[in-house]
């Protein structure tokens, strides 16, 4: 997409604007993040397990994406995976998390990404608990978490609302 399009994305079910950054935006986007950031976000890396700042997390609140601010999980679907990153069995839309199919490393697997800047999360596994029996292995790195009934991060000027 280019600055001068003008096309949206229709909203998520739940309200949110999917609509991609433009070029700029998404320059300025990109240039507030770390070289960790950029690493996992944009060149599809993973963190070390067991030391993501997100893993211990309990608060009730939203995981966001680092990048945009869009919301993808909630706390109340989180859990202890023991796999040393965070776990969460749904997203808070699933419009909001795009499955792409994930060959490298001589692996078949579902890579998850934001679907609004299309920046890499993590994968999702077949293998979580009830009532899903999903697990969505997220880098602590790529989300932000914001506490309930706080502002929800919006770099977009979209605005999100809160948590």
């Amino acid at each position: 997409m280019t600055d001068t399009d003008t096309r949206s994305a229709p909203p998520s079910s739940s309200g949110f604007d999917l609509t991609p950054p433009n070029d700029e935006e998404r320059a300025r986007l990109e240039a507030d993040l770390s070289p960790e950031e950029k690493r996992v976000l944009l060149a599809h890396g993973t963190e070390a397990p067991f030391c993501g700042t997100l893993l211990g997390e309990k608060r009730a609140g939203v995981f966001c994406c680092r990048e945009c601010g869009l919301p993808l999980f909630r706390s109340r679907t989180k859990f202890e995976s023991g796999t040393g990153w965070p776990s969460f069995t749904e997203p808070v839309d699933p419009a909001n998390v795009r499955a792409v199919r994930d060959t490298s490393y001589g692996m078949v697997r579902v890579e998850t990404r934001c679907a609004r800047c299309d920046s890499h999360q993590g994968h999702v596994f077949p293998d979580g608990p009830p009532p899903t029996g999903d697990r969505y292995c997220i880098n602590s790195v790529a989300l932000t978490f914001v506490p309930e009934g706080e502002p929800l991060p919006d770099p977009l000027g979209r605005g999100d609302g809160k948590a």
